[in-house]
This record gives C-alpha cells, sequence and structure tokens, in this order.
C-alpha cells in the first residue's frame, strides 16, 4: 500500500523514479509525487493527484539535474487525493521532503504540540507530522540521519520512510517499523530504496532487506544501516531471482490477463521439487517443525485477509478432512482484537501474497507472544511474515502486478495442499492416498491450461450480462469458498454488486432476489454433493433465474438445466477449486474490460494492504 522509489548515484535520478514509480503504481494511484536534490543546493519538488501519468504529464520532461532524489505513489489514509495531501510532504523552508507508508497513530497527540511550537500544517496528513518532527530535531544536529532518529524516537505507528534534505545534502535515510523497505545494491556507485523489489529490477536484482526498526543511509559511495539507537547493524545482500519482464506485461492488454494465463507455470513453480512420487508424500525445505511436533498439534488456526483468506478456507477444509487435526479459519482483522484461546499445541499459519499484510502480520505477531508456534505461506521472499514466521512455503509465483489476485490465489491453494500432504503423510494418511494426490496435483498445470482454453465462451458470457447490476454465485464443500472468491473478483475490477453464498443458503434469504434478471453462477462439479447442487439449480431455474454453470465434462444434468455451462476437466474434490476458479477469474476481467474499468488498478484498491 503506497509506493516507495528513491535512487542516489552517479547517473540523473529523475528518470529513473519516474520509472520506478511505474512499477510502483499498482500499490497505490490516487497521487503521486518526486523531489530531487540539484546540484545547486535546492531541492525540487513537484506532485499531483491522480495517477503517474498526470504527474509526468505536469513535469513534461522538465525534471532537473539531479542524481539524488525519492518520489512516491498514494493510497490515501490521512486525508482525500489531492496534491496537497501528496507525498512528498515539506518542511516549511521546503528543505526537507519525506515519503512515507504506514500510519502515525500519535498524529493527532503530536499535531497540537507542534502548532505550539510554530509549525503550520497544509496537508491532512499524519506524515506532515514527521516532516515537522524531522524540522525541530534538526535544530539541534547536523546530519539528516540524527534528526530523522530524533523524530522517530517522538512517533507511534508504522512507518516505511525515505527521507532527503538540502541542509545535508547526497544522501537518502530510510526507516522501517511494519512496512516494507528495502534497498538496492546497484553496479557502481549507485543505490535504490524501494518498498517493492519490482520496482529496481530494471536496475539491481541484487537487495538488501531492512528489518523492522532499521535505519539506514545511502549516499553515492555507500550504504550504512543501524537501528533507531543508531548501533550499527548487518543485513546481508540477497540475490532476487525476478527478470525485468516478470514485471512488464509483455504484450498483454493487462496485468490481470497475463496473470490469469501463468497460472500453468505458477503452479508447476510452486510444486517444483516438493512432491516424492513413490512415497506419496511432500518435501518442504522451508517447514522445520519436528516430526513429534506434528504429532502434538491439536488445533491450525488460518489467518489471513480477503482472496488469501478464501485460499485458507479451503486449506483448513484439506488439513481437516487429510490430517485429522481441527482447523479454523479467521479474519486476520477479527483475530488480532479477539481473545482467542491459544495453547502450546496450536499452529497459527498465516497467508499473504506479499507478506506485509499489516493485520495478519499483527495477528502472527500475538500469536506468537502467547507461545504458540507460527507458519507462513507468502510469495515474497524477505517479507516480514517470511522473516518473523518460525518457517514456512514461498509460493514462487513471481511477481503479481494485478491488483485483484489471481495465480497467488491457485499457488496458496496448492501450497496448502503439499503441507497438508506432508502433515497428512506423518499422521494418518495411507501411501496409496498420498499418491494418488501427487498424481492429481502433477496434472493441475496442464487442466488449467484446458481450462483457459474456454475464454471465447467466457468473453461471449461477459458480452451478455456485463450490463447485469447484481450476481450471485453458489457453491457447496470446497466450491463454497470459488464463490466467494469469484464474486469478489468481479465486485472488485467491474463494481458490480456480488454475492458468494453456500448453495443451501440460498434458501434461507438470498432466493427473494432471484427474478429472471439475476444471473447466478453455479459451481457444480462432480463431487459428494452434486446432487445436492443440482436441486439448488431447480430452485433457481424455478424462479426464472438465469444459471451459468461451472461443470464437468459428462454433466448432462447440468447441461440441460443452465442457461450456460463453462466445463473444466476433473480432479480430486480437494483440488477441483483450482481448476473452478479460473472461468470466475476470466469471466470478471472480461466482465470489467467490457465496462471499461480499469482492471488492473481498480477504484480504492491498493496491492498489498500494510496499514489497518
Amino acid at each position: 500500500m503506497c509506493g516507495i522509489i528513491g535512487y542516489v548515484g552517479a547517473r540523473e535520478a529523475g528518470w529513473i523514479l519516474l520509472e520506478g514509480l511505474k512499477r510502483l503504481e499498482y500499490r497505490g494511484y490516487d497521487s503521486a509525487g518526486i523531489a530531487v536534490l540539484t546540484p545547486d543546493g535546492d531541492l525540487f519538488t513537484e506532485k499531483r493527484a491522480g495517477k503517474i501519468a498526470d504527474l509526468e504529464g505536469v513535469l513534461n520532461g522538465r525534471i532537473p539535474e539531479g542524481s539524488c532524489g525519492i518520489a512516491h505513489t498514494r493510497w490515501a489514509t490521512h486525508g482525500p487525493p489531492t496534491r496537497v495531501n501528496a507525498h512528498p510532504q515539506l518542511s516549511a523552508a521546503r528543505d526537507i521532503a519525506v515519503v512515507h507508508n504506514g500510519i502515525i497513530e500519535n498524529a493527532p497527540v503530536q499535531r497540537p504540540k507542534l502548532r505550539a511550537l510554530g509549525f503550520e500544517f497544509e496537508s491532512r496528513t499524519d506524515t506532515e507530522v514527521l516532516v515537522h518532527l524531522i524540522d525541530l530535531a534538526f535544530q539541534n544536529c547536523d546530519l539528516l540521519e540524527d534528526a530523522v532518529a530524533g523524530a522517530l524516537s517522538a512517533v507511534d505507528g508504522a512507518y516505511g520512510i525515505a527521507v532527503v534534505s538540502s541542509r545535508d545534502p547526497g544522501k537518502i535515510v530510510v526507516a522501517r517499523k511494519g512496512s516494507p523497505v528495502l534497498l538496492g545494491v546497484g553496479t557502481g556507485s549507485e543505490y535504490l530504496v524501494s518498498s517493492d523489489v519490482g520496482a529496481m529490477a530494471a536496475h539491481t536484482q541484487n537487495v538488501v532487506y531492512l528489518q523492522d526498526g532499521d535505519s539506514a543511509v545511502l549516499e553515492a559511495d555507500g550504504y550504512r544501516t543501524f537501528d533507531l539507537a543508531r548501533r550499527n547493524v548487518s543485513r546481508g545482500v540477497e540475490f532476487v531471482d525476478w527478470e525485468t519482464s516478470a514485471v512488464t506485461k509483455e504484450g498483454h492488454r493487462h496485468f490481470m490477463y497475463k496473470e490469469i494465463e501463468e497460472q500453468p507455470s505458477s503452479l508447476h513453480d510452486v510444486m517444483r521439487g516438493r512432491l516424492l512420487e513413490e512415497e506419496g508424500m511432500a518435501k518442504l525445505g522451508g517447514v522445520t517443525i519436528s516430526d513429534e511436533e506434528l504429532a502434538r498439534l491439536d488445533r491450525i488456526i488460518v489467518t489471513a485477509c480477503g482472496t488469501s483468506w478464501h485460499a485458507g478456507l479451503i486449506g483448513g477444509r484439506m488439513m481437516e478432512e487429510m490430517a485429522r487435526i481441527p482447523v479454523t479459519v479467521e479474519y486476520a482483522s477479527e483475530f488480532r482484537y479477539r481473545n482467542p484461546v491459544l495453547g502450546p499445541n496450536t499452529l497459527v499459519l498465516g497467508i499473504s501474497q506479499s507478506g506485509e499484510t499489516a493485520d495478519t502480520l499483527a495477528a502472527l505477531r500475538e500469536a506468537k507472544r502467547r507461545g504458540c508456534r507460527t507458519m507462513g505461506i507468502v510469495n515474497c521472499v524477505g517479507s516480514s511474515i517470511a522473516a518473523e514466521t518460525d518457517f514456512g512455503v514461498y509460493l514462487h509465483a513471481g511477481p503479481e502486478i494485478g491488483v485483484a489476485s489471481t495465480k497467488s490465489f491457485t499457488s496458496q491453494v496448492v501450497a496448502q495442499m503439499l503441507f497438508t500432504l506432508y502433515v497428512a503423510r506423518r499422521r494418518n494418511l495411507s501411501i496409496l492416498r498420498g499418491r494418488e494426490l501427487v498424481h492429481a496435483l502433477r496434472t493441475l498445470p496442464e487442466q488449467v491450461e484446458q481450462v483457459l482454453g474456454v475464454n471465447d465462451k467466457i468473453l461471449e458470457l461477459a458480452q451478455r450480462y456485463r450490463d447485469s447490476p447484481n450476481f450471485l454465485y453458489l457453491g457447496r464443500g470446497y466450491q463454497f469458498p470459488i464463490a466467494l472468491e469469484g464474486a469478489l473478483k468481479l465486485k472488485e475490477v467491474s463494481y458490480i454488486h456480488a454475492e458468494g453464498y453456500p448453495a443451501a443458503e440460498m434458501k434461507h434469504g438470498p432466493i427473494a432476489l432471484i427474478d429472471e434478471n439475476m444471473p447466478v453462477v453455479v459451481l457444480a462439479p462432480h463431487d459428494a454433493v452434486y446432487a445436492k447442487t443440482l436441486s439448488n439449480i431447480e430452485e433457481v431455474k424455478a424462479r426464472h433465474g438465469r444459471v451459468i454453470a461451472v461443470a464437468n465434462e459428462g454433466a448432462e444434468e447440468v447441461l440441460e438445466l443452465a442457461d450456460e455451462t463453462i466445463v473444466v476437466p476433473s480432479t480430486m474434490p480437494v483440488l477441483m477449486p483450482v481448476l473452478t476458479v479460473v472461468p470466475l477469474q476470466l469471466l470478471a476481467y472480461h466482465v470489467a474490460v467490457l465496462r471499461g474499468c480499469d482492471v488492473d488498478q481498480p477504484r480504492n484498491l491498493a496491492k498489498s494492504v500494510t496499514v489497518e
């Protein structure tokens, strides 16, 4: 949420910053700004409400020379998206610039204190409080890093910041607490800072991940990392194996469509080297819990937000069914604010594509504080959840730029299946059942490729239903979370109201909504509740609803009943969600495009929610 990019080195900073902002725009896109230290000692700044293109249009090629600067693209929290609320936020003398992700929670307390000292406020942002605190601290020191440290000692909350000042030029000071910041070590004498490795991929793949409480100073001749007490800390350089092409559209119209199409590859990658055919097991090098601890587990809590929560619902059902461990799936935002019953034999599993989701991270920290073992399933190497959990599984899905998650969702489902297989085979699952699961997993990428082949049919459906004001999605068992996910995707990118329900719950209220204008998407694979789902379709048809069914080959009963049928291959019911969700992703995508919506950057949303 929000994006930071900074550069110091021998090249012109301005164009590198603009390029980085474009790669970060999926993290926030309601306003943007740039600050560059010029050779004559001035601090040039420009910012605008709107997208990066609006900022670029205002600049119109007039970025001054300067080899040190910072920039920001915003997802508004404090104050609406206006030019004055955009970052960088500036000191009164326009000689300090700060870009900030996160929330300064004690800003309401600090603001009147600063006003009493003569500081005036132009914006409604919490970040302006931090700028004035740095300005105040600068009165008693000469170095920017000392002023930043002094200011941070007076604030509570979460932050990832980058600061430049014409009072101490040629350097960028950065700090993080609860919001990601990483350094890029370029070739020669240049260094970058960003909130996301993708923004730096064109310039370096050598990255330094800062930890909570870390600060750093970047200059053309090197960088230093230290804690808030100004003690030096050592953070190693890691190589990130992401090609530049992974953060470009590569000829696709939208990132979302590209990432839907990448799912055969991303599923292959999450399983690469992890399946043991003969043993009917999964090999997970990142899972360091002992067999004895696994045997003692009496409960698993899965915690996540949004699409990751939907994946967790599927994973929780898998674990209960196959590993025979009780599982609760919790919204992280609710879990952290109640008093859950946690014991020493409870495992808390957090799922997050970015590994930085604020509520999920806080829930895991609370579980760890109470003595539970913690596990993470994340996509981003070096993320906070990856660093702070006891063990975990990386998705290896590559960058996901589209705000609406697609390939990360299916990878999360498969990663949980791998963990389920890992645990269940050590507890009670037979080798024959394990081999059957391994074979089904190996077949999934090819089957997803088959599903992608029905894209033209789904486009036709989108053309037919694009103007429907409401959709209802129904599913049972493993398909109920897919009903939720399909509805969420449509809401996110097309702005059509949609609801997902357990199919049997339709009779308890939602059936009142059904008439000849209501499209009802029914997930009807041939599973243990197939006959029950057919009855639900009959109920919809009796009230003149329009049924769009997702079913397996040979489902003649569905073909006869439904108005439209999307056919997907058959697999084990536990893995069927990976196949049934893909048509719903495509349907949401095509409807949104036909309605003229911004598919990759839906209004009011951001990719990574790093604030509450």
